[in-house]
C-alpha cells in the first residue's frame, strides 16, 4: 500500500517529518533566542551548527556512542560561541561582521576536517524511542511519540526556557541586560558575564541542532550539511519576538514546508526540484516580511547588538 494513496497515512507521514525537520532549527533558534535576550546579536549560528554536526559525527564514529557525540557537538558549538563572545563582547567588534566571519570559518573548517567522513554511514545514531501507551494513541501517538530522545528534549526545552526567562531571577536579569545594560550594571548585574553565558549556551544548543542532522535526521556527514538552517533559525527568532513557543511554531512551520516539498517529489508531482527545494526558504522570507510589517513594537531588545562600555551611558 502506497502512503501517498491513503490520505491519513500521508498526513501522518508529513506530521512526523515536520517534527523531525523542524527539530534542528528549533534547537538553534532557542540558542539564538537566549543570546538575543541578553542583547547579543549572533549571526554565526550557521557556523556553530555545522561545527556541531561534523564534531558530533566524528566523535560518534570514534566511540560508537551517540551521547558522547552529542556532548562533543555541544562543546564545539560552545567554543565557536566563545570565540564570537570574546571578539564582540570583550573587544567590542562589529557583531554582524564577526558573525559572518564565524559562518565562513565554520563551513570551511568543517569541510576540511570532515572530508575523510563524507557519505560514511553513522556508527552512532539516535534511534526512535516509542512509549508503550502514548505511541498507541490513534494518529497522534505515532506522529508525536515515535521520535528519538533529541526530539523529546527539544520539546521539553521550550516551556523550560520560557519559564526560565519569564519567571526566574536570572532570566529577568538577562532581559534587563538586553534592554538596558547600563541600568542593569548599576543594579549589580554583571553584564559581560551574563552575555558570555547566554552566548555560550546558545552556541551549545546550536551544536546540538547540528548534531541532530548528522546523527538522527540524516545519519551521515556531507559538506554544507546544515543547508542554511542557521539562517532560518535567526529568522524564526525574529518572527517569534523571542518567545520560545512561537519559535517552536516557526521551526515546525519550516519543517512542515520542508516535509511537504519532499513528499511532492516522492509523489511524482511534476514541479522543478529546484523550486521545490526553495519552498521552505521562500516561505520563511514571506513570513518574516509579514511579521515585520505587522508588528507595531520594535523587533528586539533595546540594546540588541550594542556593545557594553561602562564609560558610556
Amino acid at each position: 500500500m502506497n502512503v501517498v494513496d491513503v490520505p491519513w497515512l500521508l498526513a501522518l507521514s508529513i506530521l512526523q517529518a515536520t517534527v523531525r525537520a523542524g527539530t534542528p532549527v528549533l534547537y538553534a533558534a532557542l540558542g539564538e533566542l537566549l543570546a538575543e535576550k541578553s542583547g547579543v546579536l549572533n549571526l554565526g549560528v550557521e557556523g556553530m551548527m555545522i561545527m556541531g554536526a561534523v564534531t558530533g559525527f566524528m566523535v560518534g564514529q570514534s566511540t560508537s556512542n551517540p551521547w558522547l557525540g552529542l556532548l562533543a557537538a555541544m562543546v564545539a558549538g560552545a567554543l565557536m560561541a566563545l570565540l564570537f563572545a570574546v571578539v564582540t563582547i570583550t573587544f567590542r567588534a562589529d557583531p554582524i561582521v564577526s558573525g559572518l566571519a564565524l559562518v565562513i570559518f565554520g563551513v570551511a573548517f568543517s569541510n576540511y576536517i570532515g572530508s575523510p567522513y563524507v557519505q560514511l554511514p553513522a556508527k552512532a545514531v539516535f534511534s526512535p524511542v516509542r512509549f508503550p501507551f502514548l505511541s498507541a494513541i490513534p494518529f497522534l501517538g505515532p506522529a508525536i511519540f515515535s521520535h528519538d530522545w533529541l526530539v523529546y528534549i527539544s520539546i521539553l526545552l521550550v516551556p523550560a526556557i520560557w519559564y526560565f526567562i519569564n519567571r526566574t531571577r536570572p532570566g529577568l536579569d538577562i532581559s534587563a541586560v538586553g534592554e538596558n545594560p547600563w541600568a542593569a550594571d548599576s543594579a549589580g548585574i554583571n553584564v559581560n558575564r551574563t552575555r558570555y553565558l547566554c552566548t555560550i549556551a546558545g552556541g551549545a544548543l546550536a551544536g546540538v541542532g547540528g548534531a541532530y542532522l548528522s546523527m538522527a535526521y540524516s545519519p551521515l556527514w556531507t559538506n554544507y550539511m546544515t543547508a542554511n538552517r542557521g539562517w532560518i533559525a535567526i529568522a524564526v527568532v525574529i518572527f517569534s519576538g523571542r518567545n520560545p513557543f512561537l519559535a517552536m511554531a516557526g521551526a515546525y512551520l519550516f519543517g512542515g514546508v520542508d516535509a511537504l516539498s519532499m513528499r511532492m517529489q516522492a509523489a511524482g508531482i511534476h514541479v522543478s526540484s529546484f523550486l521545490v527545494n526553495m519552498l521552505p526558504y521562500i516561505l520563511t522570507i514571506l513570513v518574516l516580511i509579514a511579521a515585520a510589517r505587522g508588528r507595531r513594537t520594535r523587533l528586539g531588545p533595546a540594546a540588541l547588538g550594542r556593545a557594553f562600555d561602562r564609560e558610556e551611558s
